[in-house]
């Protein structure tokens, strides 16, 4: 077996874990569910989140990946692009105000089954930003030979941080002071992350010249 790119698994796990904790759209559908359905059913919901994200994670490891290994000047530029969309996504981290893109990502999905884990994993699967912020972050953290463990690794690793913090804010945030200082300090966390991406985005740029 392979030795496991730890770097590149830690380096995925910060993003994946500043992006779930983010407060946003998915939140909201998860503490709408906890609300009008108890904690099973926010539970539910925080597991097809969960499974959204991870089969957006795994597509993009190892399509990104063979795409690496069999176009390495196609890849240079997916690098480029994903550069601009980090300093993209964190422009609109910066700009966010909490109350109105949950709003409006709400309407945009249109969800409309009433079980919690088909909302959690619609919320996630039909949400173009994950997307683009998946490609933005892993195509930077990717590299030619990496073994399936891997490949695997940073998969698994998105799909159970996605999980455990939705499961976390379902069992433990709901009805707590907890929930309110996060979502009171919203903006904050969004701002960290802006800052966290715009850094990562200045040193993929200078390894890339």
């Amino acid at each position: 077996m392979e030795p496991l790119a730890w770097d590149a698994i830690l380096t995925a796990g910060t993003f994946f874990l500043l992006g779930a904790t983010s407060p946003g759209p998915s939140l909201m559908v998860v503490l709408r569910n906890t609300l009008i359905g108890g904690r099973k059913q926010g539970v539910a919901c925080a597991v097809g989140h969960g499974l959204g994200f991870g089969l957006y994670a795994g597509c993009a490891v190892f399509g990104l990946i063979v795409l690496l290994e069999q176009a390495p000047d196609l890849f240079l530029l997916l690098q480029i692009i994903g550069v601009v969309l980090l300093v993209w996504y964190g422009l609109k981290m910066w700009q966010t105000v909490l109350s109105e893109p949950a709003a409006e990502a709400l309407d945009a999905v249109n969800i409309r089954q009433r079980q919690g884990f088909a909302e959690g994993f619609a919320i996630a699967f039909f949400n173009p930003k994950i997307a683009l912020f998946l490609v933005a972050v892993l195509a930077q953290v990717l590299e030619p030979g990496m073994g399936m463990s891997t490949k695997l690794a940073i998969g698994g690793l998105g799909m159970f941080i996605d999980t455990a913090w939705y499961v976390i804010v379902a069992l433990l945030l709901t009805g707590t002071r907890a929930l309110e200082l996060l979502r009171s300090r919203g903006e904050i966390v969004y701002r960290a992350t802006a800052i966290a991406l715009w850094l990562f985005a200045a040193s993929v740029t200078y390894s890339l010249v």
